[in-house]
């Protein structure tokens, strides 16, 4: 559910200092594209080159200047786009600070954009493959860059030819900042010119954000250089990036879906209905088989990479990550996980009684019985909770997770602590390690077992961790990231295919039955608020009566994930997945729940009336 913005408590210099370490060695040698690669699906382009460009030009790109932001679809693949004639593999170095460019903050309380570390990009290198037109990153996800301000991600993109770049290819790629030692995401793109020896300068800009109280535009040209040479595995990469693409989900526009059924009266405009469009990332809702995916709007048009676009977990978290990572770990291990005590996993706790008798299943499901207040939320936005964001080292968050006095027994009373997950996080990494040894990370184990089977995509293998660093502990109850396919695949793993994949069963059948709502006898723990719902293994539960609506003749569940500023995913009892990602603090569904139940009566429902 929606929880305040916390203090990070970063020291911001002034300066970007602080390069990214290159991600891979490369040689001197100019690489032609590779003969053997396994196309991209749309690939080859058909495209005359014919292009009429108003913005980023060719001229502009080798020697003009960023004045402000451009439409984004400057960035886009046109329509006319010709084949590549020139292959990229090597490293794009971006040199320095942009020597032209502006920051323009939109909505800045806290005075974050007054730092000149946080109105730049951070110098970075990039190390790229392509397979036909596509450009693939040899490195996904987030990347601790050791700047101030940002972490990096840079996304797949695409190359072509345009009769007016002369003898060059374009290159667009997507990239996003995200904020150190948070989970706010700022998506933007860059392009430039390539041969196969030298790059023009890069443009860049970002006119979009999933970020409550940080919004700005950010636009620059830097200069740039080429190595050119071989990269470690680009023929898996060229491959593996070939299979993602073609292993997607089939997609559709959400407005498909009343042609879909169109006996069915669905409205596609109550999808989003409640959410204010300009803080709306994007949407999806997948039933029947198919994605059905909104557009990702921009402060300057469409984003050119919607499915590319990066978006943070926040809340939704604790749900895919520690809610499923206890889940597989009782499929792997047996049931007897659940009732691991915090004092024997985590050794921190030793000596401190407050903590002594508190279960794994007690953590995740918010009830450990220690807590200042047991207001909705109130602890969630206190001083020890603000700290508790602002810390980065380990031993600071692991101090102030444990800084709440028992109020309680365990087990007896919901109060809401990001905190509490992060506790139980950790006592599932140091239990796995007990059994996989001393290197076993749990983090590392859901992407292992869970993620990667289930076809999440690279983007959201990587987690936010402590001490702005690979090797600290993964923060749990919040810091990671999506994608519109990879959040679609997440939740029909676990709504439609039951925790399975390909016939095997990947999550504890009964501990995932509860989660989800489909044991009335195991809800899990009753939340305060306006309205009580259920909260059980990370996940929240909500029950729908004729009250909500007449055609639900008897009352339902939906379990959902929820995420800070203005993310749901609620996964529907009819097969249904709804989700949005925004950041106006607008929790607004009951909608799409209604529209939903148009396409197949959710149990215990009658149908809409037509």
């Amino acid at each position: 559910m929606p929880k305040p913005f916390h203090g990070r408590g970063l020291s911001r210099a002034t300066a970007v200092t602080v390069v990214l370490a290159a991600l891979c060695t490369v040689s001197p040698p100019t690489i032609a594209a590779s003969a053997h690669a396994v196309p991209v699906p749309g690939d080859p382009l058909t495209g005359s080159g014919a292009v009429n460009r108003a913005e980023l030009t060719a001229g502009q790109l080798t020697e003009g200047t960023a004045t402000d932001t451009v439409p984004d679809n400057a960035f886009a693949l046109p329509a006319q786009a010709a084949p590549p004639t020139h292959s990229f593999e090597g490293t794009l170095t971006l040199n320095g600070l942009s020597t032209t460019g502006g920051f323009r903050a939109l909505k800045d309380p806290h005075g974050y954009g007054d730092t000149e570390a946080t109105r730049h990009l951070p110098p970075v290198d990039i190390a790229l493959v392509q397979n036909g037109s596509h450009l693939v990153p040899a490195k996904r996800g987030l990347q601790y860059t050791g700047n101030q301000a940002w972490n990096l991600a840079v996304g797949p993109g695409r190359a072509w030819n345009e009769d007016g770049d002369g003898q060059r290819t374009r290159a667009s790629l997507p990239f996003a900042l995200v904020e150190r030692n948070a989970n706010c995401v700022h998506n933007g793109a860059l392009t430039f010119l390539f041969d196969a020896t030298s790059v023009s300068e890069v443009r860049y800009q970002i006119t979009t954000e999933t970020c409550e109280y940080f919004q700005f535009d950010m636009w620059g040209q830097v200069p740039a250089t080429y190595r050119p040479g071989p990269v470690d595995g680009a023929e898996n990469l060229r491959d593996a990036y070939a299979s993602e693409v073609g292993d997607r989900l089939p997609t559709k526009p959400v407005s498909a879906l009343a042609t879909d059924y169109p006996e069915s009266g669905v409205d596609v405009a109550k999808f989003g209905a409640g959410i204010t469009p300009s803080a709306l990332s994007t949407l999806g809702f997948y039933f029947g088989g198919v994605h059905y995916v909104g557009n990702c709007r921009t402060r300057q048009g469409e984003y050119p990479f919607c499915g590319q676009m990066l978006l943070p977990s926040y809340s939704t978290a604790k749900s895919a990550f520690a809610g499923a990572a206890m889940l597989r770990l009782a499929k792997r291990y047996g049931y007897a996980v659940v009732q691991e005590m915090l004092s024997d996993r985590i050794p921190e706790i030793a000596g401190n009684t407050a903590w002594s008798g508190v279960t794994l299943d007690q953590t995740l499901d918010m009830a450990t019985g220690n807590y200042t207040s047991p207001g909705y939320e109130i602890d969630e936005s206190g001083p020890i909770m603000a700290d508790f964001f602002a810390a980065e080292p380990y031993a600071d968050k692991m101090r102030l997770a444990l800084s709440f006095p028992r109020k309680a027994s365990p087990g007896g009373q919901w109060v809401y602590h990001t905190s509490d997950t992060f506790l139980a996080t950790r006592a599932m990494n140091n239990y796995l390690q007990d059994k996989a040894g001393s290197d076993a990370d749990i983090f590392d184990m859901l992407g292992d077992d869970v993620l990667e089977p289930v076809g999440v995509g690279p983007d959201s293998l990587v987690s936010s961790r402590t001490d702005n660093s690979p090797g600290g502990a993964p923060f749990g109850g919040y810091g990671m990231f999506w994608t519109q396919d990879s959040v679609a695949r997440f939740a029909k793993f676990l709504n439609n295919d039951h925790g399975a994949v390909n016939g095997t069963q990947i999550l504890d059948p009964a501990l995932l039955a509860a989660t989800m709502q489909r044991d009335p006898e195991a809800r899990g723990m009753t939340t305060t608020g306006a309205k009580a719902m259920k909260y059980q293994n990370g996940f929240w539960g909500k029950e729908f009566t004729s009250a909500d609506n007449p055609a639900y003749t008897s009352p339902f569940h939906v379990p959902f994930m929820s995420g800070y500023g203005g993310i749901t995913v609620a996964m529907m009892p009819n097969g249904a997945t709804y989700y949005y990602f925004s950041d106006n603090n607008e929790f607004s569904w009951n909608a799409a729940v209604a529209e939903a139940n148009k396409l197949a009566p959710m149990p215990g429902a009658a149908a809409t009336a037509r």
